[in-house]
Protein backbone atom coordinates (compact mmCIF):
# COMPACT_ATOMS: atom_id res chain seq x y z
CA UNK A 1 0.00 0.00 0.00
CA UNK A 2 1.31 3.43 -0.97
CA UNK A 3 1.59 6.02 1.80
CA UNK A 4 -0.32 9.22 0.98
CA UNK A 5 0.51 12.62 2.39
CA UNK A 6 -1.70 15.72 2.55
CA UNK A 7 -0.59 16.88 -0.91
CA UNK A 8 -1.47 13.50 -2.46
CA UNK A 9 -4.89 13.66 -0.80
CA UNK A 10 -5.42 17.21 -2.09
CA UNK A 11 -4.54 16.06 -5.62
CA UNK A 12 -7.04 13.20 -5.38
CA UNK A 13 -9.78 15.50 -3.99
CA UNK A 14 -9.32 18.01 -6.82
CA UNK A 15 -9.16 15.36 -9.55
CA UNK A 16 -12.24 13.62 -8.16
CA UNK A 17 -14.09 16.91 -8.57
CA UNK A 18 -12.63 17.76 -11.99
CA UNK A 19 -10.63 15.05 -13.74
CA UNK A 20 -9.83 17.39 -16.65
CA UNK A 21 -7.49 19.61 -14.61
CA UNK A 22 -4.04 19.95 -16.18
CA UNK A 23 -0.96 19.51 -14.00
CA UNK A 24 -0.44 23.29 -14.16
CA UNK A 25 -3.98 24.13 -13.06
CA UNK A 26 -3.91 21.43 -10.40
CA UNK A 27 -0.57 22.73 -9.12
CA UNK A 28 -1.98 26.25 -8.81
CA UNK A 29 -4.89 24.88 -6.76
CA UNK A 30 -2.64 23.05 -4.28
CA UNK A 31 0.43 25.32 -4.31
CA UNK A 32 2.90 23.15 -6.25
CA UNK A 33 4.81 23.72 -9.47
CA UNK A 34 3.55 22.05 -12.64
CA UNK A 35 6.50 19.57 -12.80
CA UNK A 36 6.15 18.60 -9.12
CA UNK A 37 2.41 18.11 -9.55
CA UNK A 38 2.92 16.06 -12.71
CA UNK A 39 5.43 13.78 -10.90
CA UNK A 40 2.97 13.22 -8.05
CA UNK A 41 0.08 12.44 -10.41
CA UNK A 42 2.32 10.03 -12.34
CA UNK A 43 3.35 8.31 -9.07
CA UNK A 44 -0.32 7.96 -8.05
CA UNK A 45 -1.09 6.45 -11.47
CA UNK A 46 1.82 4.02 -11.31
CA UNK A 47 0.77 2.94 -7.81
CA UNK A 48 -2.72 2.18 -9.15
CA UNK A 49 -4.39 4.69 -6.83
CA UNK A 50 -5.36 6.97 -9.71
CA UNK A 51 -6.65 4.27 -12.02
CA UNK A 52 -8.40 6.32 -14.69
CA UNK A 53 -10.15 9.60 -15.36
CA UNK A 54 -13.80 9.55 -16.35
CA UNK A 55 -16.42 11.91 -17.63
CA UNK A 56 -19.67 12.14 -15.73
CA UNK A 57 -22.36 12.10 -18.41
CA UNK A 58 -25.84 13.47 -17.75
CA UNK A 59 -27.94 10.45 -18.71
CA UNK A 60 -31.20 12.42 -18.82
CA UNK A 61 -29.72 14.91 -21.28
CA UNK A 62 -28.70 11.94 -23.45
CA UNK A 63 -32.26 10.60 -23.47
CA UNK A 64 -32.00 7.98 -20.72
CA UNK A 65 -34.75 9.00 -18.30
CA UNK A 66 -35.03 5.75 -16.33
CA UNK A 67 -32.46 3.99 -14.16
CA UNK A 68 -33.33 0.59 -12.70
CA UNK A 69 -31.38 -1.52 -10.23
CA UNK A 70 -31.83 -5.22 -10.83
CA UNK A 71 -31.15 -8.02 -8.40
CA UNK A 72 -30.57 -11.25 -10.32
CA UNK A 73 -30.46 -14.70 -8.82
CA UNK A 74 -29.00 -17.33 -11.12
CA UNK A 75 -31.42 -20.19 -11.73
CA UNK A 76 -28.96 -22.89 -12.65
CA UNK A 77 -25.91 -22.65 -10.44
CA UNK A 78 -23.38 -25.20 -11.56
CA UNK A 79 -24.83 -25.62 -15.07
CA UNK A 80 -23.98 -22.10 -16.21
CA UNK A 81 -20.69 -20.61 -15.15
CA UNK A 82 -20.46 -17.18 -13.60
CA UNK A 83 -18.08 -16.27 -16.41
CA UNK A 84 -20.73 -17.09 -19.04
CA UNK A 85 -23.26 -14.85 -17.29
CA UNK A 86 -20.74 -12.02 -16.79
CA UNK A 87 -19.49 -12.18 -20.38
CA UNK A 88 -23.06 -11.94 -21.69
CA UNK A 89 -24.26 -9.20 -19.33
CA UNK A 90 -21.32 -6.83 -19.94
CA UNK A 91 -22.14 -6.96 -23.67
CA UNK A 92 -25.48 -5.20 -23.04
CA UNK A 93 -24.83 -1.47 -23.52
CA UNK A 94 -27.69 -0.36 -21.26
CA UNK A 95 -26.13 -2.20 -18.31
CA UNK A 96 -23.94 0.44 -16.64
CA UNK A 97 -22.58 -1.64 -13.75
CA UNK A 98 -22.39 -5.34 -12.92
CA UNK A 99 -21.71 -6.26 -9.31
CA UNK A 100 -21.28 -9.83 -8.09
CA UNK A 101 -22.74 -9.70 -4.57
CA UNK A 102 -23.30 -11.89 -1.54
CA UNK A 103 -26.85 -12.06 -0.23
CA UNK A 104 -30.33 -12.62 -1.60
CA UNK A 105 -29.17 -12.15 -5.21
CA UNK A 106 -26.06 -13.19 -7.06
CA UNK A 107 -25.72 -10.00 -9.14
CA UNK A 108 -26.76 -6.39 -8.92
CA UNK A 109 -27.06 -4.44 -12.17
CA UNK A 110 -27.57 -0.76 -12.87
CA UNK A 111 -29.55 -0.46 -16.12
CA UNK A 112 -30.47 2.73 -17.98
CA UNK A 113 -33.34 3.05 -20.44
CA UNK A 114 -35.12 5.80 -22.35
CA UNK A 115 -38.42 5.11 -20.54
CA UNK A 116 -40.31 2.26 -18.86
CA UNK A 117 -41.35 0.73 -22.19
CA UNK A 118 -37.71 0.72 -23.30
CA UNK A 119 -36.71 -0.86 -19.98
CA UNK A 120 -39.34 -3.58 -20.46
CA UNK A 121 -37.88 -4.34 -23.90
CA UNK A 122 -34.36 -4.56 -22.43
CA UNK A 123 -35.59 -6.78 -19.61
CA UNK A 124 -37.50 -9.19 -21.86
CA UNK A 125 -35.10 -9.38 -24.80
CA UNK A 126 -31.71 -9.02 -23.13
CA UNK A 127 -31.73 -9.55 -19.36
CA UNK A 128 -34.14 -12.49 -19.13
CA UNK A 129 -32.31 -14.29 -21.96
CA UNK A 130 -28.94 -14.17 -20.19
CA UNK A 131 -27.37 -17.58 -19.52
CA UNK A 132 -28.61 -18.80 -16.16
CA UNK A 133 -30.82 -15.78 -15.39
CA UNK A 134 -33.49 -16.76 -12.90
CA UNK A 135 -35.29 -14.62 -10.36
CA UNK A 136 -35.12 -10.87 -11.03
CA UNK A 137 -36.11 -7.99 -8.77
CA UNK A 138 -36.31 -4.45 -10.16
CA UNK A 139 -36.05 -1.18 -8.25
CA UNK A 140 -36.60 2.04 -10.19
CA UNK A 141 -34.38 4.97 -9.18
CA UNK A 142 -36.51 7.94 -8.12
CA UNK A 143 -33.69 10.32 -7.23
CA UNK A 144 -29.99 10.22 -6.53
CA UNK A 145 -28.74 12.46 -3.76
CA UNK A 146 -25.05 11.63 -3.85
CA UNK A 147 -22.85 10.49 -6.67
CA UNK A 148 -19.57 8.69 -6.05
CA UNK A 149 -16.82 11.15 -5.33
CA UNK A 150 -13.93 11.81 -3.00
CA UNK A 151 -13.55 9.47 -0.05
Amino acid sequence: MTALDDIDRAILRHLATDATLSAGALGREIGLSQPATWRRVKRLQEAGILARRRLDLDLEQLGFGVTVFLGIKLATKGRVSLEDFERAVVAIPEVQTVEHVLGLYDYRLRVVARDIADFERILRRRIMTLPGAGEVEANVLLSEERRPGPL
